[in-house]
């Protein structure tokens, strides 16, 4: 009888703990999971974006068109170097869909977030090894991306330079954080699988409860769509019938009561001008997208005006120039569909103005790039500054994204055939700062959904963080 009453306390001293655990990984671990995680993709991102221009893979023609309904980890198969181009350019595409869908799609909480997810996860973020990114790792992908990544820095700008090392600080910074996070969630549901189990064998003998295939199929019956692991099922017999049973019951308990203890700390340091800040950083990396893209738009304009020019305009062009004559204004008919309505829509662009509005976003997005003098500036404005900035963005950018890709198909269709190995696309860069925009998006959902609680606590007169 005491032994019964002694399972029944822990039962019920379980029960208070895994209650808590989970309040805390709802409150306080899950959101932190995906900022880490979307640190991680926005580290990646930038990458891929790079590897993709240095020509070092190619573009996937599929990476846009592929559906995603549940996680699933690239190959790490080893591959041979004819192999490499084709391999590398289809499981970093692959990576990248997998990351975007993780945190624009994936749903964080404790119960979707199940140790057969939590598996995923975790083999998603160390399919490439970020923390130990060198050329002789015996994982091959972990081998190319070093190898590429080292590529990459060769010959480029001090600007370059500073978002591939911040890209490559994203990365490596994230992964620990997150498989932290993930560690703390697997406990929780593994001792939720083996108090789930103790209630099956609260009516069996211990003899019956020992003998795995019997407890697997009484489990399974009462349990049904609810995965078996016999590894937890040896671990709750030896915490429930081996002598060294209460030491092993203590050790659990004071492994979730360490997160109960989080609890309040982690509430009094959520920042709302944080989440606000942390979307408006994450469009600072689209500056060397913009200046990249110039830099192609420059190059097919060129071709187009000199398949265009008399040879009377190109004399007046140059003495133009000379004089320092304002340049005569380009126009270009472009198309595009309109995304709420659906039908196409035609537009005249300037652009030398449309150069210039570009220009302009790239001097304000510049100095976001790294966390240096702007993070005092940023932290100073009020909250509805900093709103109503990240929102202006997204604007521009949105308008900005819209025009570029119409500009680009304009491009491509108006050369001769010739002449089209000469025009260089930006659709890579287009999928940047998508991206860049969709996260920035996310931020400022996270920053609302999280001020209309704070003002619902107050209305129901709670105070926020206690």
């Amino acid at each position: 009888m005491a032994e019964d009453n002694e399972g029944n306390d822990y039962i019920k001293t379980l029960t208070e703990a895994l209650n808590a655990r989970a309040d805390w990984l709802e409150k306080s671990e899950l959101p932190k999971l995906k900022e880490e995680l979307r640190s991680l993709h926005t580290g990646f991102a930038s990458l891929y974006t790079f590897y993709v221009k240095k020509k070092l893979i190619n573009e996937d023609p599929y990476k846009h068109e592929t559906k995603i309904v549940e996680l699933e980890i690239p190959s790490s198969a080893p591959f041979s170097d004819a192999e490499r181009l084709d391999q590398l350019t289809q499981r970093l595409a692959n990576y990248d869909n997998q990351l975007d869908f993780l945190v624009n799609f994936y749903q964080f909480s404790v119960e979707f977030l199940n140790l057969n997810r939590i598996k995923l996860i975790v083999g998603l973020v160390k399919y490439i090894n970020w923390t130990s990114l060198t050329p002789d790792s015996p994982n091959p992908v972990t081998k190319a991306v070093s190898e590429m990544t080292n590529q990459i820095k060769m010959g480029v700008d001090p600007l370059t330079m500073s978002v591939i090392g911040k890209s490559l600080s994203y990365v490596n910074k994230a992964c620990n954080p997150i498989v932290a996070c993930l560690k703390a969630l697997s406990d929780y549901h593994r001792e939720t699988f083996k108090l789930e189990l103790r209630e099956i064998t609260a009516g069996m003998s211990q003899t019956d409860a020992s003998n795995l295939p019997l407890l697997k199929k009484k489990f399974s019956q009462a349990k049904p769509g609810i995965p078996f692991y016999p590894d937890l099922a040896e671990e709750m017999l030896k915490e429930d019938f081996s002598s060294e049973g209460p030491a092993l019951r203590e050790a659990v308990l004071k492994k979730l009561q360490v997160a109960e203890a989080k609890t309040k700390e982690a509430k009094v340091q959520v920042s709302f001008k944080g989440i606000l800040i942390d979307g408006i950083y994450g469009l600072g990396m689209i500056s060397q997208t913009l200046t990249e893209i110039i830099t192609k738009l420059d190059i097919c304009q060129e071709v187009l005006l000199a398949k265009r020019q008399s040879f009377m305009e190109k004399l007046k062009k140059v003495f133009s120039q000379m004089f320092h004559k304002e340049p005569e204004m380009v126009l270009y008919d472009v198309e595009y569909m309109d995304p709420i309505k659906g039908i196409p829509v035609h537009e005249k662009v300037n652009y030398n103005n449309f150069r210039s509005d570009i220009e302009r976003k790239i001097r304000t997005l510049s100095p976001l790039v790294s966390r240096g003098s702007s993070t005092s500036k940023l932290e100073s404005m009020q909250e509805e500054q900093l709103v109503g900035f990240l929102e202006r963005n997204i604007r521009d950018l949105q308008s900005l994204h819209k025009t570029l890709g119409a500009l680009d198909d304009f491009f491509k269709a108006s050369v001769d055939r010739e002449d089209r190995d000469k025009i260089r696309g930006i659709k890579p860069e287009l999928g940047s700062i998508k991206n860049a925009i969709l996260r920035a998006n996310s931020k400022r959902h996270e920053y609302t959904a999280q001020k209309e609680e704070e003002e619902q606590l107050k209305r129901l007169g709670v105070r926020p963080g206690t």
